[in-house]
């Protein structure tokens, strides 16, 4: 998404007062967020970049949180359905004993790789797989993602189970194999080339032949739905590749298919499921209290709320002040660790800087924190491409935090995650967390 800043905004009146707030230096200090989230089966976890360590440090502390003590059952992130599901068949124990973390995040190789391929998630997923260990398999955490990019990887996986689940049905994903096969695996190719539905009835008729015969007749429930999952995300990237160019309707197309797999993840886990999100900002903040609205924009953090109900769904947001971030110049450029400017005067993490130049957690509810931030205010969002010397231009969305959000973590000073892609100092892994959990 192209962030784009309504001038108006940086003329707003100042806020007066101060909020109230929590300091955060341990998961202890999370206490007040596991209050607010009660028994809340849906909690999304945001990110103001992808690219800054304490977002997934604080992350995996509420998701550690979450898992121990109020049974969350399956983390869904902002990441690719196949990849992603390697990582939860490595966590539940389907690979051999000697394939490390490191190894499985080796496979994220679509740019940007350092959004999963980091130390962070790292050490994230082997704490999931030896605490899965112990468990009975029908108990085991999963880790999947809700993204919609891997038309060709989904295509080919689906037909590399075909071959073994059912041959018959095999023939369709083939025939899908080469509808796709003059593009050569390249999505703009595709957005420029193809005819409108050039194979998105063979797509749908795979799908539907899967949907009505595969999964009732595997034993290996799981891996069965995986296969769906791959059929049903190369039809709807079939139609956002289509779509690529228009911005307001790709991305719908996009943040729409998450949402249904975070439903269909819902309802797969039976009755009584828990999900976890990590995805950024823009995703998981309510699009109506962002300038999003005004261009007919919907996000998952909106659909959520609609479709469990804003009682069963908390959005955490994330924000700092200044610090330095992992991103690229260009899209595909080399990834760079950059420096990120103190915020803007008037924007949400400058405002909460002023306040005092610590970490804090806010929380949103009818008593607290709803009156200060219940107006319009440029809120900072850094997505894989940046430049830093066109931040004000581009890179604040109007925002009303105390309506986008139910709580937000503002973390003062920030600093850039550790790619697996860029080799650590002294090549020894790095540390990658302040405080234990």
């Amino acid at each position: 998404m192209q962030v784009t800043s309504n001038p108006d905004i940086w003329n707003s009146t100042a806020i007066e007062g101060k909020e109230k707030s929590f300091p955060l230096n341990s998961s202890a200090d999370l206490d007040p967020l596991m209050k607010r989230i009660g028994e809340a089966p849906c909690v999304l976890l945001g990110e103001a970049s992808h690219g800054t360590h304490e977002y997934y440090a604080w992350r995996t502390a509420i998701t550690k949180r979450l898992i121990l003590e109020k049974g969350f059952n399956f983390l869904a992130v902002e990441g690719d359905w196949p990849d992603c599901y390697t990582v939860n068949k490595y966590i539940k124990g389907h690979f051999q004993p000697d394939v490390t973390a490191y190894e499985i995040l080796q496979q994220f190789k679509r740019w940007p790789t350092w959004i999963w391929a980091n130390w962070e998630i790292e050490s994230l997923i082997s704490w999931l797989k030896q605490y899965n260990d112990d468990l009975h398999p029908d108990k085991k955490i999963g880790f999947y993602g809700l993204d919609i990019y891997s038309l060709w990887e989904s295509i080919h996986l689906t037909l590399d189970y075909l071959k073994k689940a059912d041959p018959a049905a095999a023939s369709l994903a083939q025939n899908a194999i080469l509808c796709l096969k003059p593009y050569i695996e390249d999505e703009k190719r595709y957005s420029q080339l193809s005819e409108t539905g050039t194979c998105r009835e063979i797509l749908l008729q795979l799908l539907n032949e899967i949907q009505g015969k595969i999964r009732v007749n595997n034993k290996d429930s799981e891996d069965a739905w995986n296969a769906e999952q791959n059929a049903q995300i190369a039809l709807v990237a079939e139609e956002y590749y289509r779509n690529i160019q228009v911005n307001e309707i790709a991305w719908n197309l996009r943040d729409t298919h998450m949402s249904e797999i975070l439903n269909r993840l819902m309802k797969f886990h039976g009755q009584g499921s828990k999900a976890i999100v990590w995805e950024h900002n823009t995703h998981i903040g309510d699009a109506r209290f962002t300038n999003m609205k005004n261009k007919g924009m919907v996000n998952v953090g909106q659909l959520a709320r609609e479709s469990f109900g804003e009682e069963n769904v908390i959005l955490v947001g994330f924000g700092s002040h200044r610090g330095t971030v992992v991103a690229g110049k260009e899209w595909n450029s080399p990834i760079e660790i950059m420096s990120m400017p103190a915020a803007g005067i008037g924007s949400v993490e400058e405002i909460l800087h002023h306040e005092s130049p610590e970490n804090k957690l806010l929380i949103f509810n009818k008593n607290d924190n709803k009156k200060r931030f219940n107006k319009e205010l440029p809120h900072r969002a850094i997505g894989v491409v940046y430049r830093p010397e066109n931040e004000l231009e581009k890179n604040y969305v109007p925002t009303v935090l105390s309506s986008r959000y139910d709580a937000f973590l503002f973390l003062d000073k920030t600093r850039a995650l550790y790619p697996m892609h860029i080799p650590a100092d002294g090549n020894k892994i790095p540390e990658t967390y302040p405080f234990s959990y």
